[in-house]
């Protein structure tokens, strides 16, 4: 059985894309009241979903469980721990007649659970391999668009500072001329948090033709962006509403974004410090007040 939440909501959500349409309404009701489900018995749970006990344990079973006790067991221990039921509910989505109050509490919510389960949930293994690559890589490639886009000028201009070279391509049409041009000695890493962005997938897909080491980061494992990705990394974050694409999903990004540059750059740590260091005095008098360096 896979190891209790908050590990089971956050798989749950990951790979709601992937299930079928019956198996999905199963997904929403767990999703949305996991002590409830955890309290409930099959019959009920398949009642109120308005589908088959067949059903939710084939529901059970595409998550990552043996059957519906095994399910019930890890919402009752992840209920528990996360102290539901006591004290205000911040953890729902933001509603229409929600005070200034409670939607800066359920925004502090939604981020904080983001960079919290995506590190819970971040496979060590496939972080190992992705640094690997970008470490042996002659030039790494990342591309994002939307509010992906941000994120990858963020890795690229991180990377940069430690004397890597790289390039974040947020046009369409230059990731794809930049791809067409890789090799094997490259690695490309595309970052969506749906994983179905067609520009993003077209430019991981051909930078996996042209022989390049693909790393996509996304949120969903299952998603056509992870199927043309040598490795993938994924994160963990909950939109809500007025927020699709917005902060939760960008922090998550930028966590996996900081674990891999931070591991290139002990991996290189010599090479990266003395980067740092120069970077670091090219524009340190460019603050007010700062004499410039001599």
């Amino acid at each position: 059985m896979p190891d209790a939440a908050p590990a089971t909501t956050v798989r749950i959500r990951a790979l709601m894309p992937s299930l079928a349409p019956a198996e999905r309404r199963v997904a929403e009701c767990v999703l949305a009241d996991p002590a409830a489900v955890a309290a409930s018995t099959i019959v009920t749970l398949a009642r109120q979903c308005a589908t088959s006990e067949t059903t939710v344990i084939r529901f059970c079973r595409a998550v990552g469980f043996t059957g519906y006790p095994a399910l019930r067991l890890a919402l009752a221990a992840e209920s528990g721990r996360n102290g539901v039921g006591n004290g205000e509910d911040v953890t729902g989505d933001i509603a229409a007649d929600d005070d200034l109050d409670k939607v800066v509490a359920k925004i502090a919510f939604a981020d904080a659970r983001a960079v919290e389960e995506t590190a819970d949930q971040l496979d060590l293994d496939a972080l190992h391999d992705v640094i690997d690559a970008l470490v042996a890589a002659r030039r790494v490639d990342v591309y994002g668009v939307g509010a992906s886009g941000f994120v990858a000028l963020d890795f690229q201009q991180k990377l940069h500072r430690i004397g890597r070279v790289a390039f974040a391509w947020t046009d369409p049409h230059i990731a794809l001329t930049s791809a067409a041009l890789l090799t094997g000695s490259d690695a490309a890493v595309a970052i969506s948090h749906s994983g179905a962005t067609q520009d993003t997938l077209d430019a991981l897909a051909l930078a996996r033709r042209s022989g390049a080491t693909t790393v996509a980061v996304t949120n969903f494992p299952r998603s056509p962006l992870a199927r043309v990705a040598d490795h993938v990394l994924t994160t963990a974050a909950r939109e809500t509403t007025f927020r699709s694409g917005a902060t939760a999903s960008r922090l998550a990004q930028l966590t996996v974004v900081d674990c891999v540059f931070v591991g290139v750059a002990q991996r290189t740590y010599d090479t990266s410090q003395r980067a740092l260091d120069l970077t670091h005095d090219a524009v340190r008098d460019r603050r007010v007040g700062r004499k410039p360096a001599r």
